[in-house]
């Protein structure tokens, strides 16, 4: 990707796109909003007093100044993926916390434990200038409202990520989303400790597993038949349930919760369940509230086409807007809908093809969703999306006993095949390689013959070789 030359004359640059000269007129901010944009006309050659290094990339239009609301990993990848596309304009990297971009994974596992302090992220973010502690509340064309007043733009990366969703009640309820979230609940965990988790999710689990290590009395309530069932189905999760027990967690299936009060919460039943400390994980909504006004289209997140560029309704204009992680409503082809995937994979990916699209480049987003986990001593990975129509293939005993001797759990998969034959999806428990190649299979759209895959003497890894 190019950098266009440039040569200023007065108020006006004069930009070549090979032999094209053209003429660009600064226009106030208060264009933007009135629905206006002033573009590149062609004009004769021009004498100049001097010469400008212009900060503008063949295709992006006229962008001095890139503003990336969100400073998490998808932010700061942002950031570094513009300069790496040749941008030298000025960035401007807003985050709502106190903390530079770190690493939200580590925080059930390593955080939680005690075992680490720190995750701050190693991103090249010199020239670019991070705010921090400065939060958006709302969005017009060109300019980003935030509680330190406006900041304007030429460009608009959305990064936000998402919220998590608390339960009714005016009892105290934690949550585990950021650092300081983490952090403080850290400081509560004690052997003996009551702790109530809301949810067998994800996060859920990984809580659990780490407070039932350090001694908590864990109990997790649970709405659905079995943990991770909108995650893997209830066959596939229902092989999860052993696990608590082996960790001596209480799981409560089939359960619901009413509100949470001031030393406990109210089940759906009306039982009273005592407890020291709730953490709810019922899931995340994405952070969009704040662009309600803005003239986004919006649907459970913001809404992107495959090259992860946001759209203005109708009757609103604004300069060019991308969109990154969790926040993100992208168009699939693969999956030929839209998706929105709330995981650190897609924060890490999606930052490079958003930078693309904003410097007018051609990039696709459109990866083999990837998920993991770590729960009670396991590995837990998934890879593809499952249909209702796929048909389950076990690769592996998941009921299998480990061997006293044995570091870890006995490995197994478990593998959704479409209709037509082609691998759709896999979950792993301990079989790391089984995920690498099925991300393969899956991203080559592979017919794989199910007999094969359930052979667990056939390494997945040989079939990817000759999807």
């Amino acid at each position: 990707m190019s950098v266009l030359p440039a040569t200023r004359l007065f108020t006006s640059d004069a930009r070549f796109d090979g032999d094209q000269p053209f003429l660009w007129h600064r226009v106030p901010l208060e264009f933007w909003a009135s629905g206006g944009w002033r573009r590149c006309v062609p004009v004769q050659v021009l004498s100049c007093r001097w010469a400008l290094a212009a900060p503008v990339v063949k295709g992006s239009g006229c962008m001095d100044r890139i503003v990336i609301v969100g400073a998490g990993l998808a932010g700061g990848r942002a950031a570094v993926e513009l300069r790496a596309g040749g941008f030298t304009g000025s960035i401007v990297l807003l985050g709502a916390e106190e903390h530079p971009p770190y690493d939200r994974p580590p925080l059930s596992k390593g955080v939680l434990s005690g075992r680490v302090e720190d995750t701050t992220l190693t991103l090249d973010l010199d020239g670019v200038e991070v705010q921090l502690g400065r939060r958006a509340t709302g969005l017009r064309p060109g300019v980003v409202e935030t509680e330190a007043g406006p900041v304007a733009y030429d460009g608009l990366v959305l990064a936000t990520g998402a919220a998590p969703v608390t339960l009714p009640g005016d009892g105290p309820q934690r949550v585990l989303r950021t650092i300081d979230d983490a952090r403080a609940l850290r400081d509560t965990l004690k052997p003996g400790l009551r702790l109530v988790v809301v949810g067998a999710g994800w996060i859920g689990a990984e809580v659990a597993t780490t407070a039932a290590k350090i001694g908590a009395e864990v109990t997790v309530i649970e709405a659905a038949a079995s943990p991770l069932q909108v995650a893997l189905g209830g066959e596939v999760g229902g092989q999860t349930v052993a696990w608590y027990a082996q960790a001596g967690v209480d799981l409560r299936l089939g359960v619901s919760v009413r509100e949470i009060g001031p030393q406990g919460l109210v089940l759906g039943d009306g039982e009273w369940l005592a407890a020291d400390e709730v953490v709810v994980g019922v899931g995340v909504r994405p952070d969009t509230a704040w662009l309600a006004e803005s003239g986004l289209v919006l649907d459970r997140g913001v809404v992107a086409d495959e090259h992860l560029a946001a759209s203005w309704d109708a009757g609103s204009d604004g300069p060019p807007v991308v969109v990154v992680g969790d926040c993100a409503a992208w168009w699939s082809r693969r999956y030929d809908r839209r998706l929105r995937v709330e995981h650190w994979d897609c924060a890490q990916g999606s930052p490079a093809v958003a930078a693309t699209t904003l410097l007018g480049g051609e990039a696709v987003y459109d990866p083999v969703p990837y998920f993991w986990s770590e729960q009670f001593g396991r590995m837990v990975q998934v890879v593809g999306l499952a249909g209702p129509q796929d048909t389950l293939v076990w690769r592996g005993d998941p009921g299998a006993v480990a061997a006293p001797e044995a570091k870890r759990a006995p490995g197994w998969s478990a593998g959704w095949f479409a209709p037509d034959g082609r691998l759709a999806a896999l979950a792993s428990v301990n079989r790391p390689m089984d995920a690498v190649a099925a991300r393969r299979l899956i991203a080559a759209d592979a017919v794989v013959d199910p007999a094969r895959f359930a052979d667990v003497s056939v390494a997945l890894k040989d079939l990817a070789a000759t999807a």
